[in-house]
């Protein structure tokens, strides 16, 4: 026997999974594993808060939030500092967005360069279009510390991806000049 809650979860899950592992694999700079894991632990947290979340009066910038908590949590994690990254990926499949997976690759490297909560706050203003004022609610910071990490993580990848008029044209929103 389900409760109503249960249910709600249930549509909730359904409905924004694959948005949840996207985003989280973007913040993790496209670490596939660590991004399947960092979306169960989100879901879990929301779980428990469930209540809390129905009553958020910004219910997308809410999860957002428990996401970036959750990866900040992770990566305090002793054994993370023993990890050591590879150089060889998994098959992976081609992007949505009709990326080629160069394009795809050299862009994921240069946010897996960014500091997390930079990378989060151009995921979340970019690639889910969300405001100032609700990329702020999600990583829990001033909307000026928003402003201030948009500006200093576009200047970075375009010096990472050096990008020039007409080059990477698929970069999301105004990321190129």
């Amino acid at each position: 026997m389900t409760s109503e809650r249960d249910e709600q979860f249930g549509k909730f899950v359904l409905d924004r999974r694959a948005e949840l592992v996207r985003t989280a694999r973007l913040i993790t700079g496209g670490d596939h594993h660590l991004a399947e894991d960092l979306v169960q632990t989100t879901l879990t947290k929301l779980y428990v808060k469930w209540p809390a979340y129905r009553r958020a009066g910004n219910p997308g910038g809410y999860v957002y939030r428990i996401m970036v908590n959750a990866l900040t949590d992770e990566r305090r994690r002793p054994w993370w500092r023993r990890e050591r990254s590879t150089a060889a990926l998994p098959d992976i499949a081609q992007a949505e967005s009709g990326l080629d997976r160069e394009g795809v690759d050299e862009l994921m490297t240069a946010l897996k360069r960014l500091p997390p909560r930079m990378r989060a706050t151009l995921v979340f203003r970019y690639f889910h279009g969300l405001d100032v004022a609700e990329t702020a609610g999600a990583l829990g910071c001033s909307e000026g510390s928003v402003k201030t990490q948009t500006a200093r993580g576009l200047q970075r990848l375009r010096e990472a991806l050096e990008v020039t008029p007409g080059r990477l044209s698929y970069l999301p929103g105004n990321i190129h000049p």
